[in-house]
């Protein structure tokens, strides 16, 4: 009997030693995206600068920091869809510029989007935030041909107590809680789940050097000094129901701050010394502290991969201009802000906190995109992503794990400005198809003084990182090299290795691409 008893223990260890591994759980995606933020503002990125965040500078002890991230555009509605579908926004029919409140969706449904990738993949999925991306509301009339430009004016013409089409929920997410589009662009109302919270009864406007908003309709429940806490009071809810769940989740918390208007709740008034888009950062700072927070209360830190980011440089209307006066660089060392080809438009602060696989305290120095969050979910999910989704996504997993490329991570990145400037990068090499900013710094695209510049600009961001020598002169190979490069990617329809794709229909005159006609 002894004998079969010491078998049987023989037996059980040794295929306790040979069974499979258990497999590791995917882990919970949550990506926080700040409004406006500017890589200068923080000081993990820029240690000189006078914004005190201490809450984002522990999330980026906890976990990598990468110093070289940087949106597709220069401005919002397009980072943000970049960052869904893993595809550059100018793809789109949206040349430049952005959205509106009352604008038209610009996702189809049929693109695949983050949201409904990770939710095939059985996640559960949440949207918080500003959209931004068009929603198409319900009408008092038959048909949107029939709106023209009162529609725009003065939403006379929108019925608030239809659901809303084609927002969130149609992309993937299973539960949504949206603001339609900044907090400066009217209409002021919550969209939950496609449907208006509460129906608008009065107009509300804002004409202060800071807090300003357009005038809109508001409804009763919307409050404009409340939205960004009342976005993250529902977030830390959110993460609070999902302890103990089976399934993982992926959470897109799409913040309107500290984008116009820049309202710091009453105790951070004051609080930086600075300016008050300054006190709004320290207040977003506090929130995320208390979001980090949630996440360990609630069992979920380990196995949560926390990702903060911007979606352009900081604006103008934060008072750029006097901030760099006062000491503090929003850019940092680089050039330009908002709305701007230069790195100061599109150049962001990008974090990625993961215990259970990220070091603490490392960093990583390649060039990435806002759009290469697609392909790291699919890879994170095991998602096997199809030639007509994710065009332009490369995986940031291995950067996360800490395996350096033995290359470049991609071949080159490609951004855009508000007026649609094309930019593109390889390696140190930046060549700007323009003679300016393509946005809001000097020299503005159509000043004068724009004609006597080359149309070209080339610089070497290693030995000049604030753009200040344009080289297109002297590196002539290097401009055509690059330029053969975007007319290549924009050709395709891709700039990542696969069959080549369609862009999308665009009647009229893509005057940004004159270069492909040289």
């Amino acid at each position: 009997m002894k004998k079969l008893s010491l078998l049987y223990l023989l037996l059980a260890l040794i295929f306790s030693c040979t069974a499979p591994p258990k497999k590791e759980s995917p882990p919970n995606i949550i990506f926080i995206l700040a409004d406006d933020l500017g890589y200068g503002d923080l000081k993990a990125f820029h240690p000189n600068s006078k914004i005190s965040t201490p809450h984002l500078d522990r999330l980026a002890a906890e976990g990598m920091i990468f110093t070289d991230a940087h949106t597709t555009s220069a401005v919002c509605t397009p980072s943000r869809y970049a960052l869904l579908t893993g595809r550059y926004n100018w793809r789109t029919s949206l040349k430049e510029g952005v959205l509106t409140g009352e604008s038209q969706a610009l996702i189809p449904k049929e693109r695949t989007t983050v949201a409904s990738m990770l939710k095939s993949k059985g996640y559960e999925t949440a949207f918080i935030g500003k959209w931004h991306l068009g929603m198409n509301w319900g009408l008092k009339v038959d048909s949107i041909e029939q709106v023209g430009k009162g529609y725009a004016a003065d939403f006379s013409l929108v019925d608030f107590s239809k659901p809303v089409k084609n927002g969130p929920t149609v992309l993937g997410f299973d539960y949504s809680y949206a603001l339609p589009a900044s907090l400066d662009m009217a209409p002021y109302v919550y969209v939950e789940n496609d449907q208006v919270t509460q129906i608008p009864n009065r107009e509300t406007i804002d004409e202060g050097e800071y807090s300003w908003w357009r005038k809109g309709p508001t409804s009763p429940d919307f409050i404009h000094e409340e939205v960004t806490p009342n976005f993250f009071k529902r977030t830390i809810q959110y993460i609070q129901s999902q302890s103990g769940q089976d399934k993982p989740f992926f959470l897109y918390l799409a913040l309107p701050s500290p984008h116009t208007p820049i309202l710091p709740k009453e105790e951070w008034q004051g609080k930086s010394g600075l300016l008050p888009y300054a006190d709004f950062v320290m207040m977003i700072d506090d929130y995320i502290g208390q979001v980090n927070r949630a996440l360990a209360e609630a069992g979920l830190e380990e196995n949560t991969l926390l990702i903060f980011s911007s979606d352009n440089g900081c604006a103008p209307a934060a008072g750029f201009t006097q901030l760099v006066e006062m000491g503090h660089l929003p850019s940092a060392q680089f050039r330009g802000h908002k709305a701007d080809i230069y790195e100061g438009g599109h150049r962001v602060p990008f974090i990625a906190k993961w215990p259970r696989q990220i070091q603490a305290g490392s960093s990583a120095g390649e060039t990435v995109s806002l759009v290469d969050f697609f392909a790291t979910a699919a890879e994170l999910s095991g998602y096997e992503v199809g030639e007509n989704e994710g065009e332009d996504s490369y995986s940031l997993l291995p950067l996360l794990l800490g395996n350096t490329p033995s290359g470049e991570f991609r071949e080159a990145t490609v951004f855009h400005s508000v007026n649609g400037t094309f930019a593109i990068r390889k390696g140190d090499w930046k060549l700007i198809l323009a003679p300016g900013s393509g946005g809001w710094s000097y020299p503005r695209p159509n000043d004068p003084v724009s004609k006597d510049l080359p149309e070209l600009q080339l610089f070497n961001l290693a030995s000049d990182p604030g753009e200040t020598t344009n080289l297109e002169a002297e590196q002539t190979e290097k401009v055509e090299e690059l330029k053969s490069l975007l007319a290549k990617y924009i050709q395709q329809g891709r700039s990542t290795p696969g069959a080549p794709q369609a862009n999308d229909p665009f009647e009229g005159e893509w005057g940004q691409v004159w270069f492909m006609e040289k």
